[in-house]
């Protein structure tokens, strides 16, 4: 980014906004308050009546989402070319109606999809809405760690050779905790079978603007790749983007499922957010990544530090090839706590993460983070090890899961997750559910790897992997019933 044009520099949903907001004239239109005149008093004291201003929708002169032309056009075009992409679209419904209309574009109802047994809860979603036919992928389980990496180029050629008339391969990159799987060798393999690779990367947009990040998916050959530019960058929350390149996925095909996924009504706050924040990346990315890597390695060395704490840092896995260095996971386990109460501790101290699993808690550094957070952090760490390490508390473990075989993956569900979704269903004890076809999605915490998805078989040996997981201390997500004491349950 050493050359900005002038038209980079440019940001024209902004300049758009900026002249409904300085014209006076008779409002007629959504949104109700006009402009903020009708707004409530306590939202409009919390917020600034300001602000109200630009709450503006799809006007003459501020474009169409559904159908850019002119001032949306020209800021998706800009994205394209700062993001490394050959065609953006900009997205108000957050990176879920990406992942949606990622899904919906490349598989019709009853074709398959190779993805990761850990993907976002959005892609189960878009399997739903789209009829497809997962083939779930494994990733790498970390036992050393208690923590789920990425799938491994080896695991998808297997799923690609068992299952060849698959049509596209979905991968996660970075992970929640910023481990980064080989999306160059993926791509790779998919390629060979003239299928896309889909990258759900919402938390890597800022990949792009330094040297010393991992590479963005679309620079190591992805096809297709969502990025929430609200989680790690400056837009405003809820506003992401979808990238394209190449030809293996259909772009109409990608806004007619967007126009499915998305509001009719979208907010130009959202809209001029991805705008500004593009500006600003370019603009100023390589300076801001700067600063936000040397806070973070800053953090990262000091925490470590701290007896009884420790970062991740790398991992001998197939899975991880590279980590985002501004993503900050610490293992906390060795002080006889698990992340939650560590996570309640810090909250005391007024600081709070990103999300707190067993053994550890992550914490997200992007360019907003200043040094006096990086200052309260690494404090409130110490006082806390200082504190529990001298109670000499017996560690709390949730070791052993690397004993339990998982449940064996790439086979078909019996019925697709749509029509598990949509069949008739009970309620039955955890007990009387073996072969039964499950209803629900039960994702136990460790390793956060999905068990039971709608539309499979319950296994004995899944219901042995949930029991022993639960007998350990762990939190099992995703179902009505987190205690395990009941499943829903496709009726015969």
């Amino acid at each position: 980014m050493s050359f900005v044009s002038d038209s980079q520099a440019k940001t024209p949903l902004l300049d758009a906004l900026q002249e409904y907001v300085n014209n006076s004239h008779a409002a007629f239109y959504t949104p109700g308050h006009k402009q903020g005149q009708g707004v409530s008093q306590p939202l409009g004291e919390l917020l600034g009546y300001e602000v109200f201003r630009s709450d503006l929708t799809e006007l003459p002169g501020l474009d169409n989402l559904s159908a850019p032309e002119n001032t949306l056009r020209s800021a998706h075009e800009l994205a394209a070319a700062a993001f490394g992409a050959e065609f953006t679209w900009f997205l108000v419904n957050g990176s879920t109606a990406g992942v949606l209309a990622a899904i919906l574009a490349t598989c019709r109802t009853g074709e398959k999809i190779i993805l990761p047994r850990n993907v976002h809860q959005s892609a189960i979603a878009g399997l739903i809405l789209s009829g497809a036919i997962p083939i779930f992928v494994n990733p790498e389980y970390d036992p050393l760690k208690d923590i789920a990496h990425c799938i491994t180029p080896k695991a998808v050629a297997a799923a690609l050779q068992q299952h060849p008339d698959a049509k596209a391969v979905m991968m996660v990159y970075p992970t929640y905790y910023g481990v980064c799987g080989d999306v160059e060798a993926i791509a790779d393999l998919a390629h060979q079978h003239n299928i896309p690779l889909l990258v759900d990367e919402a938390h890597g947009p800022h990949f792009t603007f330094h040297p010393d990040l991992p590479p963005s998916a679309l620079s190591a050959g992805a096809d297709l790749t969502v990025q929430s530019i609200h989680k790690v960058l400056s837009a405003l929350t809820q506003a992401s983007m979808l990238h394209v390149r190449g030809n293996r996925v259909d772009r109409d095909r990608v806004s007619k499922a967007l126009q499915l996924v998305q509001s009719t009504s979208p907010s130009y706050l959202l809209l001029a957010s991805l705008d500004a924040a593009r500006q600003q990346m370019v603009l100023h990315g390589e300076q801001l990544m700067r600063r936000t890597l040397q806070l973070a390695d800053q953090a990262r060395t000091r925490i470590n530090e701290i007896p009884g704490l420790s970062v991740l840092e790398t991992a001998y896995t197939p899975g991880f090839v590279a980590i985002d260095r501004t993503r900050l996971t610490v293992t906390v386990s060795r002080l006889g706590l698990t992340g939650f109460e560590v996570d309640e501790i810090l909250y005391q101290h007024s600081v709070i993460a990103e999300f707190p699993s067993m053994e550890h808690l992550t914490f997200i550094i992007s360019l907003g983070n200043k040094e006096e957070d990086i200052v309260k952090l690494v404090q409130s760490f110490a006082t806390l090890a200082k504190k529990y390490q001298t109670a000499s508390y017996p560690v709390k473990k949730t070791r052993g899961l690397d004993l339990v075989e998982m449940p064996d993956r790439y086979k078909m569900p019996l019925i697709s997750p749509r029509e598990a979704f949509f069949a008739s269903t009970e309620t039955l004890p955890f007990e009387q559910i073996s072969q039964r076809i499950s209803a629900e999605l039960v994702c136990p915490y460790p390793p956060g790897i999905p068990i039971l998805m709608p539309g499979e078989v319950i296994t004995p040996t899944a219901l042995e992997y949930l029991s022993t997981i639960k007998a350990m201390g762990g939190t099992i997500s995703g179902c009505t019933d987190s205690t395990l004491q009941t499943l829903k349950v496709v009726k015969d």
